[in-house]
């Protein structure tokens, strides 16, 4: 219809023919096939077999639509000469020709496809064109018939057309073969073991996590990575023994491990499951100190993760709101998932197999018992506990429970100052809460609760309001527009660190 328009042809609007009966098919089928694509997610061979179809019937319908523009131009424009007919046939065609080159060119620089299927479907889909314009000849009837042999179009235009051809053929498959290149080296860099990583979701001392699907079974996954500057002998083996540890724990407050792997050009990885919800930072960091019932059932579950730890003889050693995450599970809200046991230690183990050594400073210097300051290899399950109540007292009263200008500062707080009261900074918490949290952060360990399990009977013995389901639900409808924001690096925490011993003998 451009092509007419252009040449002043009246085209089937102004004089109907057969040729406005192919351009209503044309538009027909453009759109039943673009309804039947947009109705669900379809498979691979279904779309090829959409996209097969639908180019044979389109270039063939437009192959017999420019046969009767040619037979229109030549009517309306009284060519009157055989050779007059045959160069404007021959003129027609190469435009119309071109116009097809530019519908496969573009579809292979759209559509993911090998350059060998790209030069097949090619050849395939320029052919009606190119046999139409060779072997039929319109009439200024509107009819049609067969070109003769010695009508003067032997061999040039078929020759012709066929150099044409040739050029779309090659053109289309050297597009396909750079942008087919490009997408398989894309998917080759983001590709890891089984996984498909599509975006960076976190950072932490020792690894990166992204989040992933697995290439076969399609589960979304989170995938933690040890970072290239960290791939020392000791860091791979404490990245092992993370996953090891981590998979011997059961309990639905612990995040599940899926996998473990290592590529071949050495990037360590594991997959967990990936978790809907936000951790405790990000969400007093947003919305400010948590009500003292939902401390309760966070700290009960937390409990009931550490409990089955501690029962087996690990220890997390990095208890903070960074590494507690709130989420939604099942469609349940508020199902506390305790993270990253990168720190983790066994009560008992061998030398050969330590891999933090006895003047090292590990942890969250924020949540950090003072045992753990003092001799690191004297902490224990009640260490854990003590970070447990850090992690209280900041999600009552909104702040850290001690600050300063320098980790030593910091360290020596925990050793030495006594917690301030919830009063004393203008936060009401049930007498009972507050006493179980002053226990928790107790500087001797004899004083502090002696189980995981002790301290979930107090909580869950607490005189405070419930946080049911409802209340979860309701919360997360309030908020979860605000956590769904991306969140700066400045917003990102606490640091783990590590501090050679002399930090301790200072104080």
């Amino acid at each position: 219809m451009l092509i007419a328009t252009a040449l002043g042809i009246k085209g089937p609007l102004k004089d109907p023919g057969p040729d406005l009966i192919l351009d209503v098919a044309l538009t027909v089928e453009t759109g039943f096939f673009w309804w039947l694509c947009r109705r669900g997610t379809r498979s691979i061979r279904f779309s090829r077999l959409v996209e097969g179809v639908g180019m044979l019937v389109f270039v063939c319908t437009s192959a017999m639509l420019g046969r009767y523009v040619l037979a229109g131009f030549i009517r309306d424009q009284a060519v009157g000469t055989a050779e007059g007919t045959l160069m404007a046939d021959a003129y027609l065609g190469a435009i119309g020709l071109i116009g097809t080159t530019l519908q496969l060119v573009i579809r292979a620089a759209l559509i993911p496809s090998s350059p060998r299927r790209t030069i097949i479907y090619t050849a395939v889909f320029s052919l009606p064109y190119i046999l139409t314009s060779v072997l039929v000849v319109p009439l200024p009837d509107g009819g049609f018939e067969l070109r003769a042999a010695d009508s003067g179009a032997f061999p040039w235009m078929p020759a012709t057309l066929a150099m044409m051809w040739g050029f779309i053929v090659f053109t289309s498959a050297v597009t396909s073969r750079v942008i087919y290149g490009l997408r398989s080296e894309v998917r080759a860099a983001r590709l890891l073991g089984q996984y498909v990583l599509e975006k960076k979701i976190g950072e932490g001392g020792m690894g990166e996590v992204y989040r992933a699907r697995h290439g076969m079974m399609r589960r979304p996954s989170a995938l933690k990575l040890l970072r290239a500057d960290q791939a020392r002998e000791g860091s791979v083996a404490r990245f092992e023994r993370e996953v090891q540890l981590t998979a011997r724990l059961t309990h639905p407050n612990t995040i599940t491990i899926f996998d473990y792997g290592r590529t071949d050009d050495g990037i360590f990885y594991y997959a967990m499951e990936l978790l809907d919800g936000a951790n405790l930072q990000r969400i007093v960091a947003a919305t400010g100190p948590q009500p003292p019932g939902r401390v309760v059932r966070i700290l009960s579950m937390a409990c009931g993760a550490l409990s089955e730890a501690h029962g087996i003889g690990l220890i997390h050693r990095d208890i903070k709101p960074a590494n507690i995450m709130l989420c939604t599970q099942g469609g349940e809200h508020d199902v506390v998932k305790l993270l990253d046991f990168g720190l983790v230690k066994e009560l008992k183990v061998d030398d050969d197999v330590k891999l933090t050594g006895t003047t090292t400073l590990t942890g969250s210097p924020q949540y950090m018992a003072p045992e753990a300051i003092r001799a690191a290899d004297t902490v224990d399950a009640r260490s854990d506990l003590y970070a447990l109540g850090a992690v209280a007292y900041y999600l009552l009263s909104g702040s850290e429970l001690f600050t300063g200008k320098s980790i030593i500062e910091v360290c020596s707080q925990h050793l030495h100052q006594q917690p301030q009261p919830f009063g004393v900074r203008g936060v009401q918490v049930p007498s009972d809460l507050e006493a179980i949290v002053l226990a928790c952060l107790e500087k001797d360990p004899a004083r502090r609760p002696q189980t995981a399990a002790e301290l979930r009977r107090r909580l869950e013995e607490c005189e405070v309001e419930r946080w049911d389901g409802e209340h979860a639900a309701r919360w997360w409808n309030q908020h979860r527009s605000i956590l769904d924001t991306e969140v700066a690096p400045s917003e990102s925490g606490p640091k783990t660190i590590a501090v050679d011993g002399l930090l301790r003998a200072g104080n």
